[in-house]
């Protein structure tokens, strides 16, 4: 068994950046390849090309051109872990910390929570939640709640993930609708 447990992801973020993704914490596939959502499974990267929010087709190797784009990436906790159980509510309460600090320090636009999972571990009182621009800030950023694109959750249809990230991508093109 490989030990995967002190790998950590190297955020892709940049000052300027309008829209910083925020994965919860990474899955194990993603620490052992040093790329933001690599599970084979994982749909982020296609997402990202299908809603227009990228101008090429993009695979997770190309994390480190979200920069180029305007756009981060990061994770609420940094751990890997073979699913979310395994986080802490100790741990889930100082990633939100640090993901406080990274929103002030690169100033994003928009804080785009990748899954509601993300979005609930931030603001436990939430109480229904559906994907779009919520009405919560981070930092000072507008707080965007996307789908979880990981092949594991099964709770939206592909479509719905779609019309998700196009949602976002047209908020991105027209300022008065964010």
């Amino acid at each position: 068994m490989v030990d995967y447990a002190h790998l950590r992801l190297t955020d892709r973020i940049r000052p300027g950046v309008r829209v910083l993704f925020v994965g919860i914490n990474p899955g194990v596939r993603s620490a052992l390849s040093g790329h933001h959502f690599a599970g084979p499974s994982n749909t982020f990267w296609k997402l990202l090309y299908e809603s227009g929010l990228v101008p090429e087709a993009v695979s997770h190797v190309d994390d480190v051109r979200l920069p180029e784009w305007g756009y981060g990436v990061t994770n609420m906790v940094a751990r890997p872990t073979p699913g979310v159980n395994d986080l802490s509510l100790t741990e889930l309460r100082a990633g939100r910390d640090a993901l406080e600090r990274k929103i002030k320090r690169f100033k994003p636009e928009i804080v785009a929570v990748v899954g509601i999972t993300v979005y609930r571990a931030l603001f436990p009182a939430a109480k229904a939640v559906k994907p779009g621009r919520t009405s919560d800030t981070l930092g000072g950023a507008a707080v965007w709640v996307l789908p979880n694109p990981s092949g594991r959750n099964a709770h939206y249809s592909r479509q719905d993930m779609v019309d998700a990230f196009s949602a976002l991508a047209r908020a991105l093109r027209n300022p008065r609708k964010r």
